[in-house]
C-alpha cells in the first residue's frame, strides 16, 4: 500500500494523541505513515526516511530494531510474555529490581513498575498522597511543576503539567 492509502485508513480509524484531529484531517499537520525503523531512522511505505529525533517519545532511547534489545525481547517472549505482578513474581522483575536498588546504594529498597510515563506519574502522585496521609499530614496535597512542563496525558499527569493546550482544553 502507498503512503496515501495508509494515511486515508488511519484518519478514518485512529484517534491520534497530542494533537487536535482537525489539524491532521485538514493536512495542516500531516501524519507520517511509518513502515519500519532502524536505529534513529523511520521509513515510510515509499522508502523515504525521517530522523526520529524524539525517540518515538516513550520507548526508543536505544534506536529502532536494536539487535541486542530485540534478541532479549524474543528470548523473553519464548519463556513468558507477561504475568501480572499482583500476586505473582518472576525472575526478570526480581533481578531488575535488585539491580536498580544496587544502583541507588540500596536506598530504594523496592521498585514499583508502571506501563508508561503517565502511569508512573499517577503512581508517584498516589504514593505521595498516601505517604503524607499515613504520616498524619493529610492536608499535604499540593504539587509543584516547572513552567512549560509535560508529564503525560492522564488526568493526574496533566494536573501537574504546565502546557496550555491541555490546561485550557
Amino acid at each position: 500500500m502507498t503512503n496515501a492509502e495508509w494515511l486515508n485508513r488511519s484518519l478514518k480509524a485512529v484517534w491520534h494523541p497530542c494533537t487536535q484531529m482537525k489539524y491532521h484531517d485538514s493536512g495542516a499537520l500531516p501524519l507520517i505513515p511509518v513502515a519500519s525503523g532502524a536505529g534513529a531512522w523511520l521509513y515510510d511505505f515509499e522508502g523515504r526516511r525521517y530522523l526520529d529525533a524524539i525517540g518515538s517519545w516513550w520507548v526508543n532511547l536505544f534506536g529502532h530494531a536494536n539487535p541486542r534489545i530485540n534478541a532479549a525481547v524474543k528470548d523473553q517472549l519464548d519463556r513468558l510474555e507477561h504475568v501480572i505482578l499482583a500476586g505473582f513474581t518472576h525472575a526478570p522483575v526480581v533481578e531488575l529490581s535488585e539491580r536498580l536498588s544496587t544502583l541507588t546504594g540500596g536506598e530504594l529498597g523496592h521498585c514499583f513498575y508502571a506501563s508508561d510515563g503517565s502511569a508512573a506519574v499517577e503512581i508517584a502522585l498516589k504514593m505521595s498522597h498516601h505517604y503524607w496521609r499515613n504520616h498524619g499530614q493529610p492536608g499535604k496535597q499540593e504539587f509543584l511543576c516547572l513552567a512549560g512542563s509535560y508529564h503525560g496525558e492522564t488526568l493526574g499527569a496533566l494536573g501537574v503539567s504546565d502546557v496550555g493546550l491541555y490546561k485550557e482544553a
